[in-house]
């Protein structure tokens, strides 16, 4: 278990992603994944409003509402819920009134009387920041958000909304949701890292898997088009994606485990990162994760994955 930042968030080292449900996983598919994940330990499950709502006859909301389901059914304990605001089509961008009306709507769909972990899932540049930190901080006054994340933000904007805060008396986000992972790493450590050490906040870095391409399955750009999972994987095959492939395939013999499982490993070994985040659109897929959470690599395994990893021109 691991703290985010300075919340009382004490929470499994692995955060189940719920971007998959009500797109690619249906609704009995959905909770056998929540139930494999919380049989294995897992009590992280993040989730947003606007998910899923590019799927076909979808209209956002979809994935909470089948979450709240799953806890109205199995009622577990002890699990936290991180979800976030601004992509529903109902509820663009982070004004206050929205940002109000979007976490009723979370909660109503959710089942719960307050959100562990809110995120500011996008940036809104139309919106003064200072009226969305406000926002944030008064769900939290008044109980329905418990702790304040945000998502996609870049370090300066960060740094601006931590002033914002310190000077108004709004909490601080206690966690930052990048992407990141062994293909995509320069802009969380170049600048995100360094502001989540400087205010003490952890990551929870998206994409951990780099869309299906870290569990070792797409090794082709021809890959592209066969599954919308695929779509996002392929375009990493490429010489210095297959070289960072082959040296997990190593280090995974070494430990009996999957690719996946040290891709997460990996990156829980970076700094500031509390929790990788990750889906599943089977039941079986979840075990790797699990895996993900408590495997730990040596320092030379991690040196090795971050040298064949580092980008540069020669190694694209």
């Amino acid at each position: 278990m691991t703290l985010l930042g300075s919340s009382d968030l004490d929470v499994f080292p692995l955060a189940l992603g719920g971007n998959v449900f009500g797109w690619t996983a249906d609704r009995d598919s959905s909770f056998e994944i929540l139930d494999a994940y919380t049989a294995g330990g897992g009590d992280f499950i993040d989730t947003a409003d606007g998910y899923s709502a590019w799927a076909p006859a979808n209209g956002g909301g979809e994935s909470e509402t089948l979450i709240g389901e799953w806890l109205a059914s199995r009622k577990p304990s002890g699990v936290t819920i991180a979800t976030k605001v601004s992509s529903h089509p109902e509820f663009r961008g982070l004004s206050a009134s929205n940002v109000r009306a979007a976490a009723e709507a979370s909660l109503k769909r959710l089942g719960v009387d307050s959100i562990d972990l809110y995120y500011a899932h996008f940036d809104d540049l139309e919106t003064p920041l200072e009226e969305t930190v406000a926002a944030f901080g008064q769900l939290v006054t008044d109980g329905l958000v418990r702790n304040i994340g945000v998502s996609n933000y870049s370090a300066d904007r960060i740094r601006s909304w931590t002033s914002i805060s310190q000077e108004t008396g709004v909490p601080l986000p206690v966690a930052i949701q990048p992407h990141y992972n062994l293909v995509h790493r320069e802009d969380a450590e170049e600048s995100i890292i360094p502001v989540a050490e400087e205010f003490g906040m952890s990551l929870v870095p998206y994409y951990a898997l780099a869309s299906g391409f870290l569990t070792g399955k797409y090794r082709s750009q021809d890959a592209a088009g066969t599954s919308p999972r695929a779509e996002g994987a392929a375009k990493y095959a490429t010489e210095h994606g297959l070289r960072i492939l082959a040296e997990l395939e190593r280090i995974a013999g070494e430990h009996e485990a999957s690719i996946a499982s040290v891709s997460l490993a990996w990156l829980r070994a970076q700094p500031t990162v509390a929790a990788p985040l990750a889906s599943a659109s089977r039941a079986e897929q979840v075990a790797d994760l699990l895996v993900g959470a408590t495997l730990e690599l040596t320092a030379d395994e991690v040196q090795a994955l971050n040298t064949v990893s580092e980008w540069s021109p020669a190694n694209v």
